[in-house]
């Protein structure tokens, strides 16, 4: 069995703010530590439930170089740093049995919901063929099209809740009760990680009743996004600027082509200008 283990930090337990995830901001370091040791948890629960699983770790969150490498648990491999073919999901490909959202949060909009947002700041919403998604169900439509269904999700209840949405059979974590943007009742780090080991073996034992997230067909997409990355992303053949001036539209193949155009338009807005 291999599983992959997608890895963000907003929706770590103790985690409630910008400076606890930014690598320039004064708490950082004991948020990756929190992130790493989330991480590591779920790999015990994985491994207890299957002693022979191969599992790989996406480091997930903004420069995907946050989990401490020398603090991982030594019998997992890990995928880091970008840009990287599949962002979030580096290291998937046709051989995953599943995959597992550790640290998770709520889309753009959502709330309450701890520092919810799509991708980055810059993007306001994002839609495939017109219904909104956020980081999970992007992530989680593009699993499943690799035919790996999301066999855990962990992160503040709303983001919970979003994923059961889309994958009833998922296992939740909620580590934290989200109280706001910035403000959550959360679980002791410990506890919190107890509760996910528990989970990640629950979730590996009914990984065959699990089905995968599917968006087929041509897509869609539509972002609406600030500023000059409109004006960037309109550069891009088959991207179309719609009326109202911050909402652009690309008509996909399917959903692969739908997700690289994604990653490339927040990548855009993330260019010094």
């Amino acid at each position: 069995m291999r599983i992959l283990i997608s890895a963000d930090m907003e929706g770590v337990s103790g985690v409630v703010h910008p400076a606890e995830t930014n690598p320039e901001r004064y708490d950082y370091e004991r948020g990756r530590a929190l992130m790493t040791a989330e991480v590591n948890a779920v790999i015990e629960g994985v491994l207890a439930a299957a002693p022979n699983a191969d599992v790989l770790v996406a480091d997930a969150h903004g420069p995907f170089r946050n989990i401490i490498t020398e603090e991982l648990d030594r019998r997992v491999r890990l995928v880091r740093g970008r840009p990287r073919p599949l962002g979030m999901l580096g290291g998937l490909d046709e051989r995953t049995d599943a995959v597992m959202f550790v640290g998770y949060h709520a889309r753009a909009g959502a709330g309450p919901a701890v520092l919810a947002h799509t991708m980055s700041d810059g993007v306001l919403s994002a839609r495939l063929n017109g219904r909104t998604y956020g980081e999970i169900g992007f992530n989680a439509a593009m699993a499943g099209h690799h035919g790996a269904p999301v066999a855990l999700i962990a992160g503040d209840d709303a983001a919970c809740a979003e994923l059961a949405e889309l994958s009833p059979g998922t296992v939740t974590v909620a580590v934290k009760e989200a109280l706001g943007q910035a403000a959550a009742v959360t679980l002791h780090p410990a506890v919190a990680r107890e509760r996910l080991r528990e989970g990640a073996a629950a979730a590996v034992r009914s990984v065959a009743e699990i089905e995968p997230f599917r968006i087929d067909g041509q897509v869609t997409l539509e972002m609406d996004v600030w500023g000059a990355t409109v004006d960037l992303a309109t550069l891009i053949p088959g991207v179309e600027r719609l009326p109202g001036g911050r909402t652009i539209s690309f008509p996909a193949r399917d959903l692969p082509e739908a997700y690289r155009m994604m990653l490339l338009i927040v990548a855009l807005g993330q260019v010094p200008r």
